[in-house]
């Protein structure tokens, strides 16, 4: 995808205080942006309780952030060699983060989302 639009993978970089968010953005306009994401730093024991197929004891949350935290927003997209979260995550888990999540239009490769 090359839009800020929803459905996309992207990184919310905010300010006051300083985070770091990764997710799907669902919402983006003049008040601020509705993601369904997490805290980068817990990105990796997401991915890594998502590639043993254990229960979520860390998962995904939805949050509104107002336009005057947004400080700025990313597309989660491979930049030279360094690979995004979302392909890091397809390369450990065996499937898309649209497929995991469930999310509309994405199919794995059998046609049917995971459970």
């Amino acid at each position: 995808m090359d839009s800020l639009g929803p459905g996309t993978l992207v990184i919310v970089h905010l300010r006051e205080p300083t985070e770091k968010f990764w997710g799907v953005l669902e919402r983006l306009d003049t008040l601020g942006a509705v993601l369904r994401g997490l805290n980068v730093s817990s990105f990796d024991d997401w991915l890594g309780q998502a590639a043993r197929s254990q229960s979520p004891a860390i998962d995904l949350a939805t949050m509104f952030v107002p336009m005057f935290r947004v400080e700025r927003i990313f597309l989660d997209e491979q930049v030279g060699e360094v690979e995004s979260y979302g392909q890091r995550f397809e390369n450990r888990v065996g499937v898309t983060v649209e497929e995991f999540l469930g999310l509309p239009g994405a199919t794995s490769d059998s046609g049917e989302l995971p459970s």
